[in-house]
């Protein structure tokens, strides 16, 4: 069965950083696209980030290109996302996912629908 664990939220000011973790067991890591996704109350999901699985591609969305940075440890199973620059916009729910298609990433991996496992989420607050 796979799990997903997302850790690091929290409150920060503007212009503050912090840095998710999204630890995951029960599969093969290396073998999976992972994906960052957001929601803020009243909102779609957002997506945020996906990194292939060797980590060698990334694909950032609009409103945090530039300013967040996903990574992956293939050897402690585990994604990132590391995020600066925080504005009171970013305030969400932050959401690890696994992409259902096996070893491949395309234009599609920014969509929610592509991604079958996903983590409870964890709270992310910016403050003004």
């Amino acid at each position: 069965q796979v799990q997903l664990a997302e850790s690091g939220g929290g409150l920060v000011q503007a212009g503050g950083s912090l840095r998710l973790s999204c630890a995951a067991s029960g599969l093969t890591f290396s073998s999976y696209t992972m994906g960052w996704f957001r929601q803020a109350p009243g909102k779609e999901r957002e997506f945020v980030a996906f990194i292939s699985g060797s980590g060698r591609s990334t694909n950032y969305g609009d409103s945090v290109k530039g300013r967040f940075t996903i990574s992956r440890d293939n050897s402690k199973n585990t994604v990132y996302v590391q995020m600066n620059s925080l504005k009171p916009e970013d305030t969400a729910v932050y959401y690890c996912a696994v992409q259902r298609r096996l070893r491949t990433y395309d234009s599609r991996s920014s969509r929610p629908e592509e991604y079958n496992v996903w983590g409870q989420g964890t709270q992310v607050t910016v403050s003004s």
